[in-house]
């Protein structure tokens, strides 16, 4: 088993940038590949970033390429998203997401409660 917690959501300005982090307890958090994805209402969810368990390979949506940058400190079992450059389209519950292959986070039995971010015009 492995609880997850998000963290770090909030109103911001377009133009703005938010961190949001993902605590993890549980079962060994480094052997984990880690994402996060997204839902904004009315839409399905969708993803956005995600990382193998050592950190070395990092993933994300072409809509977030090159604003968005995943990473993981292993020793506090926490992954982070620093989300910069935040666009009004970036409004969603932010949800991080652990499983052992990043193509198959999207079914992973392990998710947090989400994370709200509001990107003001």
């Amino acid at each position: 088993q492995v609880q997850l917690v998000e963290s770090g959501g909030g109103l911001v300005q377009a133009g703005g940038s938010l961190r949001l982090s993902c605590a993890a307890s549980g079962r060994t958090f480094s052997s984990y590949a880690m994402g996060w994805f997204r839902q904004a209402p009315g839409k399905e969810r969708e993803f956005v970033g995600a990382i193998s368990w050592g950190g070395v390979s990092t993933y994300y949506a072409d809509s977030v390429k090159g604003r968005f940058t995943i990473s993981r400190d292993n020793a506090k079992a926490t992954v982070y998203l620093q989300m910069a450059n935040l666009k009004p389209e970036d409004t969603a519950v932010y949800y991080c997401a652990a499983g052992p292959f990043i193509e198959t986070l999207d079914e992973s039995d392990y998710w947090g409660q989400g994370t709200q971010v509001t990107v003001s015009s």
